[in-house]
């Protein structure tokens, strides 16, 4: 479905089949005559079905590519040798030529109409452009079937790389993996698997999380509220994890009522009337972006609550929304600009031969503080617990 959509935006694919026919010369008529047979009935993707890897490892084991493991390459090898299987190394690089001649690369995020995202976007199409790449953007609606189907279809149009975010619900990075086997060059951005050897972009999570606590129990709070997105999410556990080593380090007890998992807007809005109707109620609320910040405060106001009187918030991301919200939204400016730069100079410094096969970059930008009016002044350095 999506590979049809990409075709008719014009997106053209080319595919080569790799078949290897030249055998090992026996001294023996009848031994030739098998090995001939063999030969010709053998290939590429024989050997990849036999030992269950993809055609692309199998190519790329052949030709001794260090991005396969020595065991994998040895044992491909192996079979290859055992099967008087010898590689067409001419149809191999013309193969493996096509994906670096293509001058498209696909950006698969979760959405497009949140501020961050659409910045991470615009900075990678900027970016892509000024160096002559097009860009193929693909909204996966923080599905993870969505994406696999995404990321499986862009792989068949052998785009020449990958910049990706991944959905709330990814815990399964087959398709991630099979990008890299077909040669595909691949960094995340922003939403990471850590175990997933790639080059990737992300946002100083923790320290951004430690700041923002810190900011609401310099100005007062001692209950503060956790609000997060699933912990499949890397984002997620660094934020909380920085959330949690603050509160302990200034020895101020976490309410489990308190950390909720709830990253929008509406969820926010249902669930913070019932927040605060607990005794003792919560003085602070620290969300994993805006949206949900937003959420919190216009249920707090349409249930009497002064902010920042009452309760103070402050939100993940620093979009328009956090500006023009009354009271105007104390939150961590996340960058989105600089994160879509990033990734896209590191795929470009990958494409371009500037980053060794085999390497990956791992870039991290800094986030800061930008206070506003849904947090008050900091009473003072010293805090009680």
């Amino acid at each position: 479905m999506l590979r049809n959509r990409l075709q008719k935006r014009g997106f053209l694919c080319n595919f080569a089949t790799t078949r290897g026919n030249a055998a090992l010369a026996p001294k023996c008529p009848a031994a030739l005559a098998s090995v001939a047979e063999e030969s010709v009935t053998m290939n590429i993707k024989d050997i990849a079905k036999a030992l269950g890897v993809s055609v692309s490892t199998v190519s790329r084991a052949l030709q001794d590519n260090p991005m396969i493991s020595l065991a994998k390459r040895d044992l491909i090898q192996r079979y290859a040798r055992d099967h008087h299987f010898v590689l067409n190394t001419a149809a191999a690089r013309l193969r493996q030529s096509r994906p670096q001649e293509s001058r498209y690369i696909a950006v698969v995020l979760p959405q497009f109409e949140h501020y961050y995202f659409s910045c991470i976007l615009t900075a990678i199409e900027l970016t892509l452009s000024a160096a002559d790449y097009f860009v193929i953007a693909v909204q996966t609606g923080d599905c993870y079937a969505r994406e696999r189907s995404a990321v499986e279809a862009l792989c068949q149009q052998r785009v020449a790389g990958i910049i990706i975010s991944l959905a709330k619900d990814t815990t399964d990075y087959r398709h991630i993996v099979a990008a890299q086997e077909q040669g595909i060059p691949l960094v995340f951005a922003d939403r990471i698997c850590t175990g997933v050897r790639t080059s990737r972009v992300v946002v100083d999570d923790y320290a951004a999380a430690v700041t923002a606590t810190e900011h609401l129990i310099a100005c007062g709070c001692r209950r503060i509220a956790f609000l997060g997105a699933t912990m499949n999410l890397e984002i997620s556990k660094n934020r909380f994890n920085g959330y949690r080593d603050t509160m302990r380090r200034h020895h101020l007890a976490i309410d489990e009522r308190l950390v909720c998992q709830c990253d929008n807007r509406a969820e926010a809005e249902a669930l913070t009337p019932t927040l605060l109707a607990l005794e003792p109620r919560p003085d602070g609320f620290f969300t994993i972006n805006d949206d949900t910040a937003l959420g919190v405060l216009y249920s707090a106001k349409r249930h009497g609550f002064n902010v920042p009187r009452d309760l103070q918030i402050c939100g993940f991301a620093d979009g328009i929304r956090a500006r023009s919200c009354e009271p105007s939204l104390t939150t961590i400016e996340q960058r989105g600009d600089a994160v879509g730069r990033e990734a896209a100079q590191v795929l470009l410094d990958t494409l371009q031969g500037r980053v060794p096969a085999g390497q990956f970059l791992n870039r991290i930008v800094k986030t800061k503080l930008v206070v506003r009016n849904t947090t008050l002044p900091p009473q003072s350095d010293k805090v009680e617990g």
